[in-house]
């Protein structure tokens, strides 16, 4: 409890840390927090799951002058729903310190952004897009803005965000504090970013330290694509599951995969980037509350879900790349809670599984016999 207090210098966030039942800050918060309290460029990488959104939360709120009602830190986020889940995230941080925050994201009015902003906030997070636009208008006066954070940053790059985010940079103060985290960091991507900060402090976890320990791996050899809907079917059928994501390499075939569950008497929810705002915003909420317990989703929002009750993560098709596959499973193990990832593989996908394993210096198991008791421990 000690070492939590040394980290949040106001009371007021050690009190919610407290009352949430967080006695212990993560690795990633006793090393991450301090430095970025101190006004330093921080590039820090960890695992998913392991509080690297309250990392820097709290960062930022021990350094707002709350006292002034307009935009002293600007939050950066490849998608909608992370944007939306930062927001949530801070303002349940800074409730005590009666923190202003606003989610400026596509798909929804800009008007509405404008008018919020010119009333007055502490914090904008956003989508570079909409972010870029709001600051090309008067309604922001972004030479206060003294803190800059791009989260998931390896993902808005890749994602051809770089010219925006750059385009954002140039509205911004001379001086300004830059943050960057992420669970993956390449090193081309390091290299880009520190063209953008002041002698970064980084906090780098080693690759064959990025395993999600709480995690148990399986895979199912379904040898045929055509196989695998059965088998999926068929999990449903033994597991007691309190709630899974489905991942998916294409937005089609979300779709595909969710009329035929539907057809099957199973009740799901299914997102992906074709559909609009309102849409995927309905689609969350009705997996966050649960009256969905099935979210099939696209690996745009690999890294926007973070549900409480996720135990299971089923990778219907196998990702490309070894980055994505560790923000698939990090949905069904959340800050050291447990959960399973079960890996549908045809036999063309058996390299890509021997290369995960040899990436992240793991072995994944073989899908066992007595599969009805792999989740019998209730892990949430």
């Amino acid at each position: 409890m000690e070492e939590l207090r040394g980290l949040l210098l106001c009371s007021e966030l050690f009190r919610i840390f407290f009352f949430s039942g967080i006695e212990r800050p993560s690795e990633i918060q006793k090393r991450g927090i301090v430095p970025f309290c101190q006004g330093l460029d921080v590039i820090q990488q960890a695992q998913s799951g392991t509080g690297k959104t309250a990392t820097f939360c709290c960062g930022i709120l021990q350094q707002l002058d709350y006292r002034k009602h307009e935009c002293q830190a600007l939050v950066l986020a490849p998608s909608r729903e992370l944007a939306m889940q930062i927001e949530e995230v801070m303002n349940a941080l800074g409730d005590y310190l009666q923190v202003k925050v606003h989610a400026c994201v596509g798909g929804t009015s800009v008007l509405n952004d404008i008018r919020t902003v010119e009333a007055g906030v502490h914090v904008l997070v956003g989508t570079p897009g909409r972010v870029s636009d709001i600051l090309s208008r008067p309604a922001i006066r972004s030479n206060s803005i003294r803190i800059l954070v791009l989260d998931e940053a390896d993902v808005m790059l890749s994602l051809g965000f770089k010219e925006q985010i750059t385009a954002i940079r140039t509205f911004l103060p001379q001086r300004i504090q830059v943050g960057v985290f992420s669970a993956t960091m390449p090193t081309e991507v390091i290299n880009t970013l520190r063209k953008f900060m002041n002698n970064p402090v980084t906090i780098l976890v080693k690759k064959d330290e990025l395993t999600l320990e709480g995690i148990k791996q399986y895979y199912i050899n379904v040898e045929k694509e055509d196989y695998k809907l059965d088998t999926l079917c068929d999990l449903y059928e033994i597991l007691a599951i309190s709630q899974s994501v489905i991942f998916l390499n294409t937005r089609k075939k979300v779709d595909w995969l969710a009329a035929e569950m539907r057809a099957r008497d199973h009740t799901v929810s299914s997102t992906h980037g074709d559909m609009d705002q309102i849409t995927r915003a309905t689609k969350m909420r009705e997996f966050k509350t649960g009256s969905s317990r099935v979210l099939i989703t696209t690996d745009l929002l690999a890294r926007g879900i973070d549900v409480q009750q996720v135990s299971l993560v089923i990778n219907y098709d196998f990702p490309e790349h070894p980055e994505t596959y560790l923000h698939r499973i990090g949905r069904g193990g959340r800050f050291g809670r447990k959960g399973t990832a079960i890996n549908f593989i045809t036999r063309d996908d058996l390299q890509k599984l021997r290369d995960i394993e040899r990436f992240y210096n793991i072995s994944i198991a073989t899908f066992p016999a007595n599969a009805a008791d792999i989740l019998r421990d209730k892990p949430f």
